[in-house]
């Protein structure tokens, strides 16, 4: 039978060097191009280099494709493909009852089944029998398939991710042109050997799935009805880089990107590093400290500077926060956070740097602090942050995730027509120029670049006064910290209103920041469906908050704080805005929530 799916999710799952994240992106790439709903979910070890064929080294690469806008990669799966008795063991908690499992079926010998610390019948010993079981000798297949093709049995054995994903496509009724293409671009030039192999593989692998008697239903998933354009499908690293690539358009200022390669933000680094042609400039430091004093330096020529790190690579980057707050440069700070703390569990997503982005400098050190909440929003949100670090000449500190950064949806690529102009904030050489002195409206001061003619000063970290003079008067000191305060505060008149999913007043409104959007937004709407009292809030500014925020939880009887960690936000709430009753639903465990964890609280506090 073909059966007409609304949606499915599907797990590809092996070692490190099986090539799921390949296959993954591939299966994630072609249905975007398709036109299904997508989320993605890559699941990377911690490890660098894993013992082969151990739990720890298992690679994992969640798709969920829907006919509709889907919000989450999703919380179980309709199909598991496990390279081997690990990757079945790592993922079999994450079934579906009605879930199929394709195994390689040659990786569940004896040493393999050891590796895993699995038994002789791990089906049983994982409780997985009720599920579709789909064995197949996947490895001595692919060894089959190429036995002609001249290569060596290395390189045949790195083909079997091909094989799977050409079952995959089977099973889904993939169109598999797209991937076609993709072999031809990676192989054409340097190594057109591969081309032919890796398409007959794939193709033997849909054949084979399509002549076993075991895969009994294959299913359609409908394109999803999209606004018209030109969509991509984009990760919220490169979505970033791209938002920063456009503010530099729109504000005429050359980009300059100062980072230390840090897992998961160096992918911004790299998509930067592309685009020389459009005039970007890319700077691969030693260490945190340096990246971020050339972004400082950079700023100071008049450059839309930025710098890029995750967890402990801000902690490294604080004292120079601190100078970029003193001396009131425009400066973009990406924090694409993971599980911490130290170098914790590098390759998971948290949202456990919130303290360290409001409250992680010395003195008296406000600076602008802005969250993404999907990897499409990464763009504008890159974009929003950039203009009102020039425009406001504030340090802001955008955080993402690593589930937002290494995830991927499909991305209306816009006109930059629609996006608004940036506008620096330049000294008129023209006018008397003093360093510090102050727009009366914004508390804005003016960005004096060498080489202006009468705009000479000095920048640094000591006190100084509007004019520029060095100062340690106790009075001037008050006044430079209280206006350093207020013009950041001055930046909520800028930014959008809370905005309401649901009606504006009620029993409970769920309140998210960041990258637990998609999961609380499905979550509330199913909880509605069900006859559920509850609203939505999402944060995309928090410090400073939105102006109307307290207008917004008068309209609730309850207000319930989602997040990845320990209570982050739902403390600064409580500081900020203290007469009100939060309850909280904490997760950290480097995963995203699950859609169902959400309901379960929402129903709770109902």
């Amino acid at each position: 039978m073909v059966i007409d799916a609304k949606d499915v999710v599907i797990r590809f799952a092996g070692d490190s060097g099986d090539g799921m994240q390949l296959t993954g992106s591939l299966f994630a790439d072609m249905s975007a191009i398709f036109g299904n709903g997508l989320s993605t979910f890559p699941d990377y070890p911690a490890e660098i280099r894993a013992p082969h064929g151990t739990v720890s080294g298992v690679s994992g690469f969640q798709v969920h494709i829907g006919s509709e806008h889907v919000n989450t990669p999703g919380d179980f799966c309709d199909l598991l493909v496990a390279m081997n008795p690990a990757a079945l063991k790592a993922n079999a908690k994450w079934l579906k009852r009605t879930a199929m499992v394709l195994l390689d079926s040659d990786t569940f010998d004896e040493d393999g089944l050891k590796r895993a610390g699995l038994s002789d019948d791990p089906i049983t010993e994982l409780h997985v029998e009720d599920r579709v079981i789909i064995a197949a000798p996947i490895t001595t297949l692919t060894a089959e398939s190429l036995k002609d093709s001249g290569l060596d049995r290395k390189t045949i054995a790195k083909c079997k991710n091909m094989f799977t994903l050409g079952m995959a496509c089977y099973i889904y009724n993939r169109p598999m042109e797209y991937i076609f293409q993709y072999l031809e671009r990676k192989f054409g030039k340097k190594k057109p050997e591969m081309i032919e192999p890796n398409v007959k593989v794939l193709k033997d692998g849909f054949n084979y799935a399509a002549n076993i008697q075991a895969i009994a239903n294959t299913y359609t998933i409908d394109p999803s009805a999209q606004e018209k354009g030109l969509y991509r499908n984009m990760t919220g690293n490169q979505a970033a880089a791209w938002g920063l690539l456009a503010a530099s358009e729109k504000s005429g200022l050359p980009l300059f990107c100062g980072s230390y390669p840090i897992t998961p933000a160096t992918g911004i680094l790299e998509e930067l590093a592309i685009h020389k042609s459009l005039g970007a400039k890319t700077f691969q430091a030693e260490d945190e400290i340096a990246g971020i004093c050339t972004a400082i330096g950079a700023a100071f020529a008049g450059n839309l500077a930025v710098t890029t790190t995750s967890g402990p690579g801000l902690s490294l980057k604080s004292e120079a926060l601190g100078l970029a707050v003193m001396t009131e440069l425009p400066l973009v700070v990406i924090d694409v956070q993971r599980a911490g703390p130290s170098t914790g569990i590098p390759t998971k997503t948290e949202q456990t740097d919130l303290n360290q982005a409001l409250y992680g400098r010395n003195g008296e050190c406000p600076m602008v602090v802005m969250a993404a909440h999907s990897p499409a929003d990464c763009f504008d949100a890159a974009f929003n942050a950039a203009k009102i670090a020039v425009e406001h000449m504030t340090p802001v500190l955008l955080l993402t995730e690593g589930f937002l950064g290494n995830g991927s949806e499909p991305w209306k690529i816009p006109s930059m027509k629609d996006y608004p102009k940036i506008t620096p904030q330049f000294a008129r050489p023209d006018l008397p120029y003093k360093p510090f002195e102050r727009d009366p409206e914004t508390l804005v001061r003016k960005w004096a670049i060498p080489g202006m003619a009468g705009c000479e000063h000095r920048v640094g970290g000591l006190e100084k006064n509007h004019a520029g003079v060095l100062s340690s008067d106790p009075q001037n000191h008050e006044m430079m910290v209280a206006e350093r305060a207020a013009k950041v505060q001055k930046v909520a008149d800028f930014i959008p209103e809370l905005k309401v999913d649901g009606q504006k007043s009620g029993k409970l409104l769920v309140v998210g920041w960041g990258g637990t959007y998609g999961h609380v937004l499905s979550a509330v709407q199913q909880a509605r469906s069900e006859g559920a009292d509850v609203s939505f809030a999402q944060f995309d500014y928090i410090f400073p908050l939105p102006k109307n925020t307290a207008e917004v939880f008068a309209g609730y009887d309850k207000i319930l704080v989602c997040e990845l960690n320990s209570g982050h936000f739902v403390n600064y709430l409580r500081g900020v805005l203290p007469q009100f009753t939060y309850s909280q639903l904490n997760k950290v465990q480097g995963q995203p929530f699950l859609v169902q964890e959400i309901v379960s609280a929402i129903k709770a506090n109902l």
